[in-house]
């Protein structure tokens, strides 16, 4: 059947341990952040940069960081880049076993709900489904009387090989916002990185593709129409935190979003459920 074991990172941060016939993986209570995720048989799905040393207090450079409630710089001067969710301790709210899949089921509590940043009373859930392939939902609930808007992303890094041989396909049809200009439209189906990227994509299909030397990594969404395709290059790469100078050549990112015009707006009620199925072709 497998197993489902809490463990203590030798850094102190406390994780759930997931072993079965079709997977390996590992999800940190902080942040609800999985860092690994290993198909038996198969390479890894996800990327973490050698250079991070797991201490808490800080996101995990790699992995699926949850952006929440709101990705990239907030409204408010002073609040913290990408939410504060990545950050705060959530709880294994449930196991489950059915057939050779996990599904987890994580909540972050009221008392990691920083008011100071979010004076909204909401629930927000992650999904984990754990088998050949990983789906991770970020599920929000309204419970208040007013409506509340959200922005957020499941901040993906895939293990790509080399960024220069990289082909990112099925974006055509779609528009695209990068370092505060555009939109501009979206001509060729498959991306190439020659530079810097960092693209947040809206009217974006529902599949896109990572043709790497190792396989072809296929990324879908639930929800979302909007998606962020990032990678540093070379000069950003020396300023970022937790991240080797070379690391750019073995990254990319691709994150399911709901950003810019695919912003979240929940009336009293109701429920949002943003999902992402990742997977080797």
């Amino acid at each position: 059947m497998g197993s489902v074991t809490t463990k203590r990172h030798p850094n102190g941060l406390d994780y759930v341990a997931v072993d079965t016939a079709l997977c390996q993986a590992r999800i940190f209570m902080q942040g609800a952040q999985i860092d690994q995720f290993i198909p038996v048989g198969k390479a890894p799905l996800l990327w973490v940069s050698s250079a991070d040393d797991y201490q808490p207090g800080n996101g995990i450079r790699g992995g699926i960081p949850i952006c929440w409630p709101w990705f990239g710089m907030s409204d408010t001067p002073g609040f913290p880049q990408h939410g504060f969710a990545r950050n705060k301790t959530w709880s294994l709210e449930s196991v489950k076993m059915r057939n050779q899949l996990v599904d987890l089921v994580f909540t972050l509590p009221a008392s990691e709900m920083d008011k100071q940043y979010w004076p909204h009373n909401t629930q927000v859930k992650v999904l984990f489904t754990l088998g050949e392939t990983l789906s991770v939902s970020l599920v929000n609930t309204n419970n208040g009387n007013d409506n509340v808007k959200l922005t957020q992303a499941l901040h993906s890094y895939f293990p790509i090989e080399d960024i220069h041989q990289l082909q990112a396909s099925g974006f055509s049809g779609s528009q695209y916002i990068e370092f505060g200009e555009g939109p501009f439209k979206q001509v060729d189906d498959v991306v190439k990185f020659e530079r810097e990227t960092d693209r947040v994509y809206t009217l974006l299909g529902d599949t896109q593709e990572l043709h790497t030397q190792n396989g072809t990594i296929v990324v879908s969404r639930e929800n979302s129409q909007s998606a962020v395709l990032w990678n540093p290059w070379i000069d950003k790469s020396m300023r970022l935190s937790r991240f080797n100078a070379d690391d750019y050549l073995t990254m990319v990112c691709l994150e399911a979003a709901n950003v810019l015009e695919d912003c979240v707006v929940l009336a009293p009620g109701q429920s949002h459920t943003l999902t992402t199925h990742i997977g080797w072709k």
